[in-house]
């Protein structure tokens, strides 16, 4: 029995069609995070030594960046542009936490966070801790994080790049990608995180 070569080549189309359009939808998912809430458990500590759980997601809303000290050029950029969203928000953005979660919590101690983000806003607080408990943020948000070896024998991170905006219920309201004009994201916060009800 033999099969005609342009349904062959049809089904060959499909086929790559198919395992391109996989491939788009695993590459978006890298850079987004669970719409909420958050209910995993963890334990770890803030730039100040102080122990955090999953509480902080509640009861306030929340901008939360997940990155590392380390990091070359996209996380201090990130920071310092939350750091004047934060001020040119003034009173009105007084409601909101910011969190800055190490991906890299072997080099990111609270020492190194708290000297790190002292330089940058005292409104954006540190969260660091053991790997494990870390891991469990990383999942519950599904915020991908990968250490890539460099040149120099040492490791980079490779990580997700957009910041979180946290509702006051632990949920997921929207996200800020990389590098957002800066009238566009205050007036992300503002009609997310700040609106009246």
């Amino acid at each position: 029995m033999s099969r005609n070569p342009k349904i062959i080549a049809a089904l060959a189309i499909a086929g790559v069609f198919v395992s391109a359009l996989m491939g788009i939808i695993i590459w978006v998912s890298l850079d987004s995070a669970r719409p909420g809430p958050f209910t995993a458990h963890f334990k770890l500590v803030n730039d100040r030594g102080e122990p955090v759980d999953q509480s902080i997601f509640k009861g306030s809303p929340a901008l939360v960046y997940f990155g590392y000290t380390h990091c070359p050029e996209v996380c201090p950029t990130t920071l310092f542009e939350v750091a004047d969203w934060l001020k040119t928000l003034g009173p009105d953005g007084k409601p909101l936490k910011a969190y800055f979660f190490s991906i890299d919590p072997e080099r990111d101690t609270p020492d190194i966070l708290h000297e790190y983000l002292g330089a940058i806003s005292s409104r954006i607080t540190g969260i660091t801790g053991n790997s494990d408990q870390m891991k469990k943020v990383l999942d519950g948000w599904m915020i991908y994080a990968a250490k890539l070896p460099s040149e120099d024998g040492n490791y980079h991170m490779s990580h997700t790049i957009s910041l979180l905006l946290i509702g006051p219920d632990g949920r997921l309201k929207n996200m800020i990608p990389y590098q957002t004009d800066k009238e566009k994201a205050l007036e992300t916060i503002r009609t997310t995180l700040l609106k009246q009800t």
